[in-house]
């Protein structure tokens, strides 16, 4: 038995097969299987091929981590400076300035006119053949200053628009106006796209109305609409080449061009026409056919029933002169009117033509703007109203319904530009315009030492932050973020007080935020704030911008 035991427990397969002889145990066949299935399987012996894959999945694990590491650099933001500043001695500039990514390094860029013989030592009219002075269109970086490309082109300067490929399809980007000729100019390079000379009779003003392809080479077209004080002309014009399409087409006799290309819902197009006796709409398909080109565009069906059956206006608002209009919101078709009248301002429902609201005003003194003052999601409008004896009153009305939300009087320091805003991520706008305090001016009639500019915090209503002023004469003024969701900024274009005179032409960036600290905390009203001077400045360092 004890021999039985140990020839068992030292070999038990030739104990399986003792027991399958005598009947007892699985047969020798099966047994001989099992061993066969863990030989191929390998469980027999250690499996080297697992070790290797493990030790080759770590390796390569290491060698990504290594590259994301070291090898693969992480994304730099751009370098910028707080402030910069570039002074051109013995120049001309004009009311012009455009914010684009001129080097698409995601910070906005500034372009602007000069006038001058040379911006560079290799860069003159006379190396272009120019006459000398000539017009040079320049874009500058936006982080620090320096001249990314300028191009020189044929006195004398007329008008000029930028940001004109913001939809599918235009591939050019800035259109000037110039001597007679007309010039689309690359936005990236300063190359000149194309050059034609300008329709004559047709010394039209912007804005440029960019219109739907009408020759059928899928680029946006050009409408030019001028006035020569007697009557009212549009031209079409290729998008891609410049040449006109089409005749001239007389649109009424009206004496101002200053008129809007309104987008509908349906994709239909309407010229949006001032006259004294209100605002009106036209078809563009009733101005494509009588240029003489076939009638392939979109009708509103709301608004064609509204048109008159001679003429074809259709009539948005009638009252009081309009002045101007302006979109509330700057993307989207059908977006709401805002008309600046003879006696105040109006709100139209741009789809379906219906007064929002009415706000009686005495002579508006500058171009409204807009911004968050309340939580609404809603865009109020800023205005600056001429209330006599050099004063003026800054009013925030309620985008909603047009009732006043915050008021404040200043004095209209001489050459002060319009109000701006720029969105916080808490969904309101730090506010800036520019005035004088009556209590700290010299004398009740201002001068331009006493020109400021405000900060207006919304929650902190009852206060403003007065910077120091600008001793200079301001040819154009722009607030904006030059950076997506950060870095607000303001850009200063000063120069000679005559209009077309040389002098020292100093375009400056300065971020919003630098003047903070520096700036001197005034209460207004009888409330005020309880908030401290530092607490009120800390609350606009920690102001986090963002896009509309």
């Amino acid at each position: 038995m004890e021999t039985t035991g140990s020839s068992t427990e030292g070999d038990p397969l030739k104990a399986g097969e003792d027991q399958a002889e005598t009947g007892i145990g699985p047969p020798v066949t099966e047994l001989k299987k099992k061993k066969s299935c863990k030989e191929v399987l390998g469980f027999s012996k250690p499996n080297h091929w697992r070790t290797a894959v493990f030790f080759f999945s770590l390796f390569l694990c290491l060698t990504i981590v290594f590259a994301f590491s070291f090898i693969i650099p992480c994304p730099v933001r751009p370098q910028y400076l707080s402030t910069w500043n570039r002074t051109f001695s013995e120049a001309v500039t004009y009311d012009f300035l455009a914010i684009e990514d001129a080097n698409k390094d995601n910070v906005m860029d500034v372009l602007f006119v000069l006038k001058n013989t040379e911006i560079s030592l290799n860069k003159t009219c006379t190396d272009a053949g120019l006459p000398s002075p000539c017009v040079f269109v320049l874009a500058v970086a936006g982080t620090d200053g320096e001249t990314l490309w300028g191009r020189p082109l044929v006195p004398e300067f007329h008008w000029a628009q930028c940001g004109l490929d913001e939809e599918k399809g235009r591939s050019w980007h800035c259109l000037l106006s110039h001597s007679d000729q007309l010039t689309a100019v690359d936005k990236y390079t300063g190359e000149i796209k194309w050059q034609q000379p300008r329709p004559p009779g047709l010394n039209s003003t912007v804005p440029v109305l960019i219109v739907p392809d009408l020759d059928g080479d899928k680029v946006s077209d050009l409408a030019l609409v001028a006035s020569d004080m007697t009557q009212t002309r549009l031209a079409f014009l290729s998008g891609k080449t410049g040449v006109q399409i089409g005749s001239t087409v007389v649109l009424d006799t009206l004496e101002r061009a200053n008129h809007l290309l309104h987008c509908n819902t349906d994709g239909s197009y309407y010229v949006l026409l001032q006259k004294d006796s209100g605002l009106y709409g036209l078809g563009l398909w009733r101005i494509a056919a009588k240029a003489g080109m076939k009638e392939s565009l979109n009708k509103d069906k709301r608004w064609e029933k509204e048109a008159n059956a001679t003429s074809g206006l259709v009539p948005i608002y009638e009252s009081d002169p309009v002045r101007r209009v302006l979109r509330v919101g700057l993307t989207g078709c059908a977006p709401n009117l805002l008309l600046v009248t003879a006696n105040g301002l109006a709100l139209v429902d741009g789809k379906h033509l219906q007064l929002l609201w009415r706000f009686n005003t005495s002579t508006i003194l500058s171009e409204p703007s807009f911004g968050h003052f309340n939580k609404d999601d809603v865009l109020d409008v800023v205005v600056e109203e001429d209330i006599g004896n050099y004063t003026k009153r800054v009013l925030i009305l309620d985008g909603k319904s047009g009732g006043l939300l915050w008021q404040v009087s200043l004095l209209a320091s001489p050459n002060s530009p319009r109000p701006a805003a720029i969105h916080t991520i808490n969904s309101f706008s730090v506010f800036m315009f520019w005035g004088a305090m009556p209590s700290q001016a010299n004398s009740s009639e201002p001068f331009l030492s006493d020109r400021h500019s405000y900060l207006l915090h919304p929650l902190y209503s009852g206060v403003l932050l007065q910077s120091t002023n600008v001793m200079d004469h301001i040819i154009t003024f722009h607030a904006t973020l030059l950076e997506n969701g950060r870095h607000a900024a303001y850009i200063l274009l000063t120069g000679a007080g005559a209009e077309g005179a040389d002098g020292t032409v100093v375009l400056s960036k300065r971020k919003m935020k630098q003047d903070v600290q520096d700036s001197r905390v005034i209460h207004i009203g009888a409330g005020g704030s309880a908030a401290t001077s530092e607490e009120i400045r800390d609350a606009f360092g920690r102001l986090r911008f963002s896009d509309w």
